[in-house]
Formats: C-alpha cells, sequence, structure tokens
C-alpha cells in the first residue's frame, strides 16, 4: 500500500497568471507554430477527442496509442478524414514519449491510468490533455499537479464547462450577488443504464495487450466485464458514477461559487436495483459541507426520470431565487430575471488548450482545479465505502481520525507501473 506521507501534501504554491521557464522540449516556440499531439485511449472518449482535437486548425495528431489494436482502425480513419494523413500507432504509451516531436499527450484511457501516463508525459517535457475525473484516487492527483508545476507543463483537465461561455456566464451572475447568499446546491444524474449482467472469466481477446491495459492496477483474469467502458463500475479500474458523471457537475458548481475543499462529507447508497458484477454504487448520495454552503450529488442510474424534468442538472438555491442549469442553458426562477443559452462545450475547451501552449499560461481547467473538484468525487465514494462522515483536512488533504478511510485515498501499485513517491 501506498503510504499516505503528509509531507507531499505540503507546500505546492498557488496557482500563478502564466508559467515561467517552460523547456525548449515539447513547447510550441510561436503561436503559429503546429502542435504535435499524441492521443492515449482511443475505444470511447478518445474518438471524441480526436475528432475534436483533429477539427482544430495547427494540430497534428501523430500518434495514436492503446493496447488492444481492434479499436485502432475506426481511430486512425478519424484522423485520415480529419487531417488527410494517417497517424502512427502504438500500444505502449513509454515508447511515444521518447519521441521529441510529440508536444502534448492527450489521456483518454481508463481513469486507473491518467495518473502514471501524467506524470511521466510531464517528466518527458509534453503537455497534457488528461480526461475527467483526473485520477483514480486522490494521492494520485496531488502528484500530477507536482508534477505540473515541477516540470512547468500545461495540464488540463477535461472538465469542458471551465471553458463555456454558459458556465462563465452564470458565475459572474452570482458573484454580483443578484442571487444572494447560497446555502444549498443540488447536483444530480438519472438513468436508466442497463444492467451489465454476470460474465465469466475469458480468455484475452485477440489483440489485446492485457498486462498493459491493466497497468498498475491488481492482476486479474480477463472478463469482459472488467473491460472496455464496464471498467468504470469496478473499483480497480474506476471511479463509479461520481467520478464518471458527478465530477462535471461539481467542478461547475466549485467554479461558479468559487469553493475550495470540504470540511465533512457524508455519503449513502449502495447496490440497490441491479444484480450483476458491478461494485460501484448504482444509487449514491453525496453530501460535501463547504464553509456556508453544503452541496449534494445524487445519482440513480438505474431511472428514468430526473430532478425537475432533468437527467442531469444543477440547481443552486440562493437567499434572492433559484438558478437552475438544464438542456436549454441556465435561468433563475423565484428572483431577478436572468438566463442564458445552452453553448458549445468541447470546441472552447480544447482551443483553450492549444492558447494555453502557445501562450505559456495556465488554461482554464488547470489539473489544480481539476485535482479539487476530482477529491470530492474520491471522498463521496469513501464515504459510502466505509459507511462513515468524514472530517477532510485539506492542508494535509487527509481525513481526519480515520486510518481505514485514508488508506482508501491511495492504493497498491503493480510493477513496474507504480506511483512516483517524488515526482
Amino acid at each position: 500500500m501506498t503510504i499516505l506521507d503528509r509531507r507531499h501534501f505540503l507546500g505546492t504554491t498557488a496557482a500563478a497568471t502564466t508559467l515561467t521557464a517552460l523547456t525548449a522540449a515539447g513547447a510550441a516556440a510561436k503561436p503559429s507554430e503546429k502542435i504535435v499531439l499524441a492521443v492515449m485511449g482511443v475505444h470511447g472518449r478518445g474518438r471524441g477527442l480526436l475528432s475534436g482535437f483533429g477539427g482544430l486548425e495547427g494540430t497534428e495528431i501523430a500518434y495514436i496509442i492503446d493496447p488492444d489494436s481492434n479499436v485502432l482502425p475506426p481511430a486512425v480513419k478519424i484522423i485520415e478524414d480529419k487531417q488527410k494523413r494517417t497517424p502512427r500507432t502504438e500500444k505502449d504509451v513509454r515508447k511515444v514519449l521518447e519521441d521529441r516531436a510529440i508536444d502534448a499527450l492527450v489521456i483518454a484511457a481508463p481513469d486507473h491510468w491518467h495518473a502514471l501516463a501524467t506524470i511521466w508525459a510531464c517528466q518527458a517535457g509534453k503537455h497534457v490533455y488528461v480526461e475527467k475525473p483526473i485520477s483514480h484516487n486522490l494521492i494520485e492527483g496531488r502528484r500530477m499537479v507536482e508534477a505540473a508545476r515541477k516540470y512547468k507543463r500545461v495540464v488540463q483537465a477535461g472538465t469542458q464547462r471551465r471553458s463555456a461561455p454558459l458556465h462563465l456566464s452564470a458565475a459572474e451572475f452570482v458573484r454580483s450577488g443578484k442571487l444572494g447568499k447560497v446555502p444549498f446546491v443540488r447536483t444530480w444524474i438519472a438513468g436508466p443504464r442497463p444492467s451489465i449482467g454476470h460474465k465469466k472469466d475469458a480468455p484475452v481477446p485477440a489483440g489485446v495487450d492485457y498486462d498493459l491495459w491493466l497497468g498498475p492496477a491488481p492482476q486479474r483474469p480477463f472478463n469482459p466485464n472488467r473491460f472496455h467502458y464496464n471498467w468504470h463500475w469496478n473499483w480497480d479500474y474506476g471511479t463509479g458514477e461520481l467520478g464518471n458523471n458527478g465530477i462535471h457537475a461539481l467542478d461547475a458548481v466549485r467554479m461558479v461559487l468559487d469553493l475550495d475543499a470540504p470540511l465533512r462529507i457524508t455519503g449513502a447508497g449502495g447496490k440497490f436495483f441491479y444484480d450483476d458484477d458491478q461494485q460501484t454504487p448504482d444509487t449514491q448520495l453525496a453530501t460535501f459541507d463547504f464553509p456556508g454552503c453544503t452541496v449534494l450529488w445524487e445519482h440513480r442510474i438505474w431511472s428514468k426520470t430526473g430532478v425537475e424534468g432533468e437527467p442531469w442538472g444543477v440547481t443552486l438555491y440562493g437567499e434572492k431565487g433559484t438558478l437552475l442549469f438544464d438542456k436549454k442553458g441556465w435561468h433563475v426562477v423565484d428572483g431577478v430575471q436572468a438566463s442564458d443559452k445552452a453553448s458549445e462545450l468541447e470546441r472552447p475547451h480544447l482551443q483553450n488548450f492549444l492558447d494555453s501552449i502557445r501562450e505559456s499560461k495556465r488554461p482554464n481547467a488547470d489539473i489544480e482545479e481539476g485535482h479539487k473538484s476530482t477529491r470530492l468525487c474520491h471522498l463521496g465514494n469513501i464515504a459510502v465505502r466505509t459507511g462513515r462522515a468524514l472530517r477532510f483536512d485539506a492542508k494535509m488533504e487527509a481525513i481526519i481520525d480515520d486510518t481505514e478511510a485514508n488508506r482508501l485515498l491511495g492504493r497498491t501499485y503493480r510493477a513496474p507501473f507504480v506511483l512516483p513517491e517524488k515526482v
């Protein structure tokens, strides 16, 4: 088990406006220069990022990386259609990071690979775009921040609402005081997500480097219910629905209300609906008590009905009105008339990453903010798994007087895929 070393959680400086002394490796020298990317993980979310980055000017996707060769051909075709060139394919990210021509690594691999890939990329002088949730556990997230700072890399979290005009206008409205105090926030997602059923262990499919896919996770026999996408619902690889979708809502709330760390976390729920191989809760509540505000997350991935007619959403209950995000944008009820229409999420965020590299500045969803939002997901899951309320020391990034809960802040790593104690 990785030891919770408190020294690693001290001394991280606050985010500055710009990065300084970027090294030559992996940094575009002029704003007009092409930024060369490698994309890791292209079965699901990675394909969307291939299409997104591939459609932006001034970029070249030179590598596609995945330990499953079966998912490479459709990913290659996306780039051929977008950029009229064929990218190289590779199964091991370490080999790609040796290429000095690569400026940045885009990571859409399963959660358990996010930290190692980010740290290795920073050490190799590459910038990083890492999908949400940024880490598999809390300790990993702090190491990722440390790596970004030490190697002076741009590291952007895939929480797109940080760059969306819709959410920026909501933040401006709330911070103007027109909603008054906001003592309570509700965030949620409903389903219906189908059951994954029960599946037996099976031979590793042809074309899959399973040892590489497992990486830092424990050695286990191959099972389809622990592989493509369904890994989300297994604690060895994923962070459940709270990490999968809760991160988006919780990050938006943190941004709009300028929240930092919770003082107290409680959780409830479990596997109450499905009889299948999923380990993570299909029904879950998590509450986060911040100074002056309680934030609630709720998911019912089996339910057809969401909250207030919305399958996913955020509602801020203020003293002067209630601000609701829905598919049309946001609007205020029972208060001053105010609203904004829905805006594009993906493209502005990807462009912000590229602009931040060219301009040597911190991105909108800097890794520090990605870590702070992701740690809410980790803490909410730990509260459910232990069945206890947690008190959190933000300075030490530790749970107060709870040895069992603190063990869940890290994990055991399978050699040679071991998280470095120091980056």
